[in-house]
């Protein structure tokens, strides 16, 4: 039985703003959603908003807290930011990544959010009729919001159907041959899908962003959340799959936010290949009046014009909790490893109702549990699916939001607690009874 009747959920978007459900932003979902409750008293299964459900990490907090008593809350930070961070974010790549990045090219931003924005910029004005971004859809809908802000065109494409070197190459050629893509971007594991890259795909992307002067945008927002791969022990093997060991042209966003649990602080890096940092661009030196050095630019023309730098007492804190991770003191994996018990669980309760995984599988093995996964239900659409599970008090995006082809809705367990569990399955149970498939 819905626990919320059509005409509640209608006077929940109308108090809202929200035009339709169905292309609704996190935002927008997770206004209603708290409508509902505040005028029902039902609480929420929230599966809508990618937070953090984990305490954070107490040994930046400790550190923020010794760098304000020394006063560094008094000045304004460098631009390009504190000498300590930077050190220890090319330290931290070298450790877990074993890629080279110098600390010169380790630049903080104000959350992956502020990079890439920045990034987009600086990659689509380096070079003259190129000026278009790639995205290798399901992704982040928040980077596509940045290119409207910017005015910068962008194509896309499902992965869905293109896993695979031999399946990926031809589209990639197909998209790439233009000569007008600067910028291709992805996340590694993927928001919304949860599916991971793997090694053969990696190297096709690599090899044709050299190929035709674009660069590859990786966002590592879940660093190492791969938890079938055995990853994260500082300078041991096997290290993070990467682009980075296929070609120069890239850019690697490391967030604090999910493996410190770090969100509130908004505390991210730009890791740039040396080789693009360095680069020479004319346009950029034309535009902006400056030596047109690709991360100089960056650095002071453009980010600085976002944020004028990062909060120097959380770079002081993330400095430390990388630091600390290097040495093996902090374990960021097993730390964030209840994101893969409670996937585990929800993906069954869901299953058991006769749900299925959209994305279910990468090129050679099953999709791993963590973060997020996706939902298809029958021949339900992705707008039908959203608006049916907010009437049983469960919230989800859609996946047409993230640029999937795909039926479906993404959900995320990181607000998932003990007692949500068995409400989701009653709640499911019903759903299932409400909605039978034939």
């Amino acid at each position: 039985m819905r626990l919320f009747s059509e005409e509640l959920v209608a006077e929940a978007c109308r108090e809202c703003k929200v035009a339709q459900l169905s292309s609704a932003s996190i935002g927008e979902v997770v206004l209603v959603a708290q409508y509902l409750e505040r005028k029902t008293g039902i609480p929420f299964v929230r599966m809508d908003q990618g937070s953090p459900g984990l305490p954070p990490n107490r040994y930046g907090i400790e550190a923020e807290k010794r760098a304000l008593d020394a006063g560094v809350g008094a000045k304004y930070p460098a631009a390009d930011g504190v000498p300590e961070l930077k050190e220890q974010a090319s330290r931290f790549v070298k450790a877990f990544i074993d890629v080279d990045v110098s600390p010169r090219s380790c630049v903080p931003t104000t959350g992956s959010v502020a990079a890439s924005f920045g990034s987009f910029a600086a990659c689509c004005q380096r070079i003259p009729g190129k000026n278009k971004v790639l995205f290798i859809d399901p992704g982040f809908p928040i980077q596509k919001a940045q290119l409207r802000v910017l005015g910068i065109d962008w194509i896309a494409f499902d992965i869905y159907s293109y896993r695979g070197a031999n399946r990926l190459r031809p589209k990639l050629e197909e998209l790439l041959s233009g000569g007008d893509v600067a910028a291709l971007i992805y996340s590694n594991p993927n928001n919304p899908a949860w599916i991971c890259l793997e090694e053969e795909e990696l190297q096709v992307i690599g090899e044709l962003a050299s190929r035709y002067d674009v660069v590859v945008m990786e966002d590592l927002a879940y660093f190492c959340m791969d938890y079938r791969k055995d990853l994260g022990h500082p300078w041991e093997a096997p290290f993070l799959p990467t682009v980075a060991r296929y070609t120069d042209n890239y850019i690697l966003l490391l967030s604090s936010s999910k493996i410190f649990s770090y969100a509130g602080q908004r505390m991210a890096l730009a890791c740039i290949s040396d080789t693009l940092f360095e680069k020479h661009y004319p346009a950029l030196a034309q535009r902006y009046h400056d030596a047109g050095v690709f991360g100089q630019t960056l650095v002071a023309s453009i980010l600085y014009m976002i944020t004028s730098g990062c909060t120097a007492s959380t770079q002081y804190g993330y400095a430390e909790m990388m630091r600390l991770s290097c040495e093996g003191t902090i374990d960021f994996i097993s730390d964030t490893r209840d994101y893969e018990r409670r996937a585990a669980r929800v993906k069954g309760i869901f299953e058991s109702h006769g749900f299925r995984i959209v994305y279910d599988r990468d090129v050679t093995q099953k999709v791993g549990d963590g973060f997020f996964f996706s939902l298809g239900y029958g021949k339900m659409s992705s707008a039908q699916l959203v608006s049916e599970l907010i009437a049983y008090g469960v919230s989800c995006i859609s996946l047409a939001t993230t640029g999937s082809r795909q039926e479906g809705v993404r959900a995320c367990v990181s607000l998932m607690s003990e007692e949500l569990y068995p409400l989701l399955d009653e709640r499911m149970a019903a759903f299932a009874a409400d909605h039978p498939i034939n």
